[in-house]
């Protein structure tokens, strides 16, 4: 989205599937084991993670068992020190581990928009894109009309990494959107989430820097 600024609020979105014999509450323990020693060592830039259960989705396989890890981060360089300390001597072991049970994984980058909402509040995620003959100015002045005042928060796509759709609202129910947006709503579930310790706030796309 044009005139975006470095070090916003940033979110590296990693969904992942398991094979279909893997046992649901095993991996999902692995995968708590592990956000728990990247917190632990929690690296420069990074501020806080969520784990959700992800309903199907278009670019998802058509598989039942899907999550979505949000690595809220200080702005895009924070992302070699996530990957390094997500493979570090400390994180290793427990990385490793769930990564084994995995079938397969996509990701996007996102940038905060507006908003807030605590993770434990999150039930669905809302994907849309751009309709292409509205401008970006437009869509953000209507998006600003049609979302509630609080409990939401609107994300954009920062890079394309992967077929990941353009933006997402997060919020405690899906949001109504027009059929030009071409919205899909997809149910969340939280399974883990906090935030590191030493988080500085940053300011969102909008606010004083």
């Amino acid at each position: 989205m044009p005139g975006m600024q470095a070090h916003r609020a940033l979110a590296y979105v990693f969904w992942h599937w398991t094979r279909p014999t893997v046992d649901a509450d095993r991996y999902e323990s692995m995968l708590r084991a592990f956000q728990e020693s990247l917190l632990a060592n929690a690296p420069t830039g990074y501020r806080a993670g969520a784990v959700f259960r992800h309903g199907s989705a278009a670019w998802l396989p058509g598989r039942d068992r899907c999550y979505v890890d949000w690595y809220r981060i200080d702005g895009s360089a924070a992302l070699d020190a996530l990957n390094d300390a997500a493979i570090s001597t400390a994180c290793r072991a427990s990385h490793d581990a769930a990564a084994g049970l995995a079938a397969g994984g996509t990701a996007g980058l996102y940038e905060l928009r507006r908003g807030a909402v605590a993770p434990g509040e999150v039930r669905a995620a809302t994907w849309f894109s751009k309709p292409a003959a509205m401008t970006y100015q437009a869509l953000e002045s209507d998006l600003a009309d049609r979302l509630p005042g609080g409990g939401v928060e609107l994300w954009c796509r920062r890079m394309t990494l992967g077929p990941t759709p353009e933006m997402c609202v997060l919020a405690a129910s899906a949001v109504a959107l027009p059929d030009a947006y071409g919205a899909a709503s997809v149910p969340m579930e939280s399974i883990w989430f906090a935030a590191a310790r030493s988080a500085p706030a940053i300011p969102v796309h909008g606010d004083a820097s």
